[in-house]
């Protein structure tokens, strides 16, 4: 009986390093994420309403004073770095979610299922760039109500978001390897914030890069953050976009190949 039980489970546990029961695997921890937001669809809500409130903010608050460059108006300027900026909030919910799961003793429940070891990370990571898909179709539907007209067809359209969501799933890696470092969710939140401020806020996402101080313009241009709004407003506003669309690949491929390692290392560690 022994033996039968410890041949099931090698035989299980050989099964699990096989490209296809990986996939499975994967695809049944993305499945089980995504299966939270469907019940609890709160969660999608709130997602929205900080974007909104940016949206909002810089649109009628601050965009009077804003003037974009090359003539365009300050909503066309302002709706691409909203909406990646709305992707790398969302990567945070990776580092609440693996913080949660850590918490809750979970991870130690899934370690000892023979399943394999990327499976967790990668469900987590995937069930998130899911949602972070969702959310930016919907704040580009918000930016139709705000007067934003983008100029570009609709498959660059299409590749705009096929940017972010690849940017966004790099982001999710970072957050992953905090969300297994921290003790608690609340933590994993107040550690996601000295990270994003630098990336968002300094860059091209809501002001030209020209009006910042000499000495930040150096980072605000080149910063991983700025080349993806550059990516995704040339795509919407029909302009060349070629080299910037390459360069924000460029910093999710290299982002992941350095952060996936990591995460997956410090997880099975954990």
């Amino acid at each position: 009986m022994t033996a039968t039980i410890s041949s099931t489970r090698t035989i299980s546990a050989k099964q699990g390093v096989g490209l296809g029961w990986t996939l499975r695997d994967n695809l049944s921890m993305t499945w089980r994420n995504l299966t939270v937001i469907r019940r609890v669809p709160q969660l999608l809500v709130f997602a929205l309403i900080q974007p909104i409130i940016f949206v909002l903010m810089f649109r009628y608050v601050f965009g009077g004073a804003i003037q974009a460059p090359g003539g365009i108006p300050y909503v066309n300027y302002l709706m691409p770095g909203i909406f990646v900026q709305t992707v790398v909030f969302g990567a945070i919910n990776t580092a609440v979610g693996l913080a949660e799961d850590r918490t809750k003793g979970l991870l130690e429940r899934l370690k000892s299922l023979p399943m394999a070891r990327s499976a967790v990370l990668g469900g987590r990571v995937a069930a998130d760039s899911v949602r972070n898909a969702v959310v930016v179709v919907l704040m580009i539907i918000v930016g139709y109500i705000v007067d934003f007209r983008p100029t570009g067809s609709i498959l660059e359209m299409a590749a705009a978001v096929g940017v972010m969501v690849m940017f966004g799933l790099s982001m999710c890696w970072i957050f992953a390897i905090i969300g297994l470092v921290v003790p608690n969710a609340e933590a994993a939140q107040a550690a996601a914030f000295p990270l994003i401020a630098p990336l968002v806020f300094a860059s091209n996402a809501f002001v030209p890069v020209e009006t910042m101080p000499d000495w930040l313009q150096w980072w605000a241009e080149r910063q991983p953050v700025s080349v993806t709004v550059r990516a995704v407003r040339s795509l919407m506003l029909g302009t060349d976009p070629t080299d910037y669309v390459w360069a924000s690949l460029a910093w999710s491929v290299g982002i992941m190949a350095v952060m996936a390692p990591i995460a997956i290392h410090r997880y099975r560690k954990a």
